[in-house]
């Protein structure tokens, strides 16, 4: 069989990312089996492939939680709904997203009993029994879950009504440990990004209108996805005191008076598969980077002659020398498809590397490897291979989060001036920079829609 022509693409049944974006990155979902629709309006099932990839970012997260000092703790999916409303700013905030349990075992229960949106309000009371004095400080814990937030319109892994997820929830003595620990997850998650997703973020403060409900500041990350729009890729929350106040958690500080604690919460969630795919996707489907990959490389036997008594044996023995050497890898010896067939598939799939072994191959003791970012070929020698596919793969890394980087300086504005601000917003999309003097903002609706527009500066400060 004749190997597939340099840049040529075997992937079909998605349509184009420059003819409609939208109706893309669903045909790359469903194609590329990430996640499916399921029977709950809203709601998405996480396919294996798809849910490989959440795990390769939560192991990673996870690892910098746990380095920075935090712990690990569950609480419960449902809470009071007496709890929910104690800080009046935060039920205001997610009362139109709150799931409610009415009745449970046949019966109407006393009390309401909210589907978690969040968890601030039943940790909150868990941290005001255990915590009685500054020794008892500072409380750094962290819970895998899942949320339910009531969305009107959702997208798999990007808007859902039920997604997994990360929240942090720390208490501290004072205003300055508090604000150290939100911005220093801020750091950590901006770095996850780059380094594990190589996608570009950039770090900022949230506006009064748009911070937490609840929050004395919110800071996020946001992301510029393939088609000029911003992602908001994750948030740390500066919580002050209304927490510790709503719920009382107070704690004997050293000078022997009662205070409040310093609160902070901050998630991360599977929104984070969703950005990986607009990210580096192309028409071809997924293109992975290496760190957050399933399959780092796969392996494809070139069927020729006795195959399954020459090359396979040869193929497996490279699967193992790749395995040692750290590399997840996937050998498709099926031999109910051809290999233009897998080409196709783990095309789709975003592979990073591809390695093509046939007879041919072996006589030369080399095997042609290709790559998923840029497509190129190259034939490499099976004397070392692993080290040489180690530094494929890093290549790769490198490249996507310049290529990303890149993108986004072209799709970037500074503006200086109001005037400039609001003809920049009229024209393609992208981030826009301009000076801000941090009066009140005046929401609008732009064509671009809601992810790609920053909101409006007030027109009592046109100059600013």
């Amino acid at each position: 069989m004749a190997k597939k022509p340099e840049g040529e693409s075997f992937v079909t049944e998605i349509t184009p990312r420059s003819q409609d974006f939208s109706r893309w990155y669903l045909d790359v979902v469903r194609r590329a089996e990430l996640a499916d629709y399921s029977p709950v309006k809203g709601c998405m099932v996480i396919r294996p492939y798809g849910y490989a990839i959440w795990e390769l970012i939560q192991q990673t997260l996870d690892s910098r939680i746990k380095a920075a000092g935090h712990v690990n703790a569950y609480f419960p999916l449902f809470i009071p709904e007496s709890l929910l409303t104690k800080e009046a700013e935060h039920v205001e905030g997610f009362a139109p997203q709150v799931a409610y349990v009415t009745h449970g075992g046949g019966e109407e229960l006393e009390e309401k009993l909210v589907v978690r949106p969040t968890s601030e309000a039943i940790i909150g009371t868990m941290y005001a029994k255990w915590v009685q004095s500054w020794r008892d400080l500072p409380i750094l814990i962290n819970q895998w879950a899942n949320v339910v937030r009531w969305e009107k319109v959702t997208r798999p892994f990007l808007r859902t009504t039920e997604f997994l997820w990360q929240e942090g929830h720390t208490a501290h003595e004072t205003e300055d440990e508090a604000e150290t620990e939100t911005l220093m997850i801020l750091d950590m998650y901006a770095e996850v990004c780059e380094t594990l997703l190589a996608m570009p973020v950039v770090k900022g403060r949230k506006s009064e209108s748009e911070k937490f409900a609840g929050a004395l500041r919110t800071y996020s990350i946001e992301a510029l996805m393939g088609d000029g729009r911003a992602l908001q890729a994750g948030t740390s929350h500066n919580l002050g005191q209304n927490f510790a106040k709503a719920f009382d958690i107070t704690f004997q500080a050293r000078d022997k008076s009662v205070q409040h604690v310093w609160g902070t919460s901050w998630g991360m969630t599977t929104r984070l598969v969703g950005a990986v795919i607009m990210t580096h996707g192309d028409d071809s489907g997924l293109v992975l980077p290496p760190n957050v990959a399933p399959y780092q490389v796969v392996i494809v036997p070139i069927p020729r002659g006795n195959w399954q008594e020459t090359v396979l044996p040869k193929a497996r023995d490279i699967q193992q020398q790749l395995v040692a050497g750290g590399v997840r890898v996937m050998l498709d010896d099926r031999d109910a498809y051809t290999p233009g067939w897998k080409f196709s598939e783990w095309e789709l799939r975003g592979v990073p590397l591809r390695l093509e072994i046939g007879p041919k191959d072996i006589e030369k003791s080399s095997v042609l490897v290709a790559r998923r970012d840029t497509r190129e070929k190259q034939a490499v020698p099976m004397d070392g291979l692993v080290g040489q596919v180690r530094g494929l793969l890093d290549d790769i890394q490198r490249n996507l989060f310049e290529r990303a980087l890149k993108f986004r300086e072209e799709h970037t504005l500074r503006v200086d001036g109001y005037e400039a601000f609001k003809h920049a917003m009229e024209g393609r999309p992208g981030f826009v920079i301009a000076p801000w003097c941090g009066a009140d903002i005046v929401a609008i609706a732009d064509k671009r829609g809601p992810a790609a527009a920053p909101p409006l500066l007030d027109d009592a400060c046109p100059r600013h």
